[in-house]
């Protein structure tokens, strides 16, 4: 004969309470669970899980957004430097590139012309030279053609007095130095080109934020 195991048992508890008169106190909380659905409520059920995982989506979607935006952020801030920094090293050799092709240009035309920027220091300075009885002409190469060429540009700038030649081996093609009673005028191609670089290093030294004050100077 087999034995069954004991059974548990709880005494039954009413949620409803009642007062003495009958009337309700507490109702009851209990709600039976609902075994069957109508296919309307089966359609708003849908409809309601629907709505909330659309929603639930789209919260997602705006977090994962938002996380995007902010990561960008930062690989934006952290790339500026970087950016600067390579778009100031591409302007530095541009302009290193421009000047060493006009300084090869320069010296081409100078070798072709080397009394160009002497013929335009005279016609520059034609009438403030005009009144005084002697200029004086320091250049290399003064030869008796160069000479005869160089006494021509002065009469035709306006200089109707002597003009005196000093040869000077030492300077370089082009250059030359007028000397008068009141003035004096140079021109050294090599300090001119080194001028121009210093003037636009210390551009593009501005733009980077560290600019530089230049020297001031009357020289040709």
């Amino acid at each position: 004969m087999t034995q069954s195991a004991p059974m548990t048992s709880r005494p039954f508890a009413f949620d409803t309470e009642f007062d003495d008169a009958g009337t309700v106190v507490r109702a009851s909380t209990f709600r039976p669970m609902k075994r069957a659905y109508m296919p309307s409520e089966v359609e708003a059920l849908l409809a309601q899980a629907r709505l909330e995982a659309r929603e639930a989506a789209l919260a997602e979607t705006a977090s994962i957004q938002a996380m995007a935006i902010a990561a960008i952020g930062q690989a934006m801030a952290a790339a500026v430097p970087a950016l600067n920094h390579v778009a100031q090293t591409h302007r530095e050799q541009s302009a290193e590139l421009a000047l060493t092709a006009a300084r090869v240009i320069a010296a081409a035309a100078l070798d072709r012309l080397p009394l160009g920027p002497l013929q335009s220091a005279l016609e520059a300075l034609g009438q403030e030279i005009d009144a005084t009885p002697r200029l004086v002409v320091r250049a290399s190469g003064l030869d008796d053609a160069v000479r005869v060429k160089l006494e021509a540009l002065a009469v035709d700038a306006g200089f109707s007095g002597a003009v005196a030649f000093r040869d000077d081996p030492a300077m370089p093609v082009a250059a030359f130095c007028l000397e008068w009673a009141d003035g004096r005028a140079d021109f050294d191609p090599a300090a001119a080109a080194d001028r121009i670089s210093k003037a636009l290093s210390s551009a593009l030294a501005s733009e980077a934020g560290h600019a530089e004050t230049l020297p001031s100077g009357s020289d040709f």
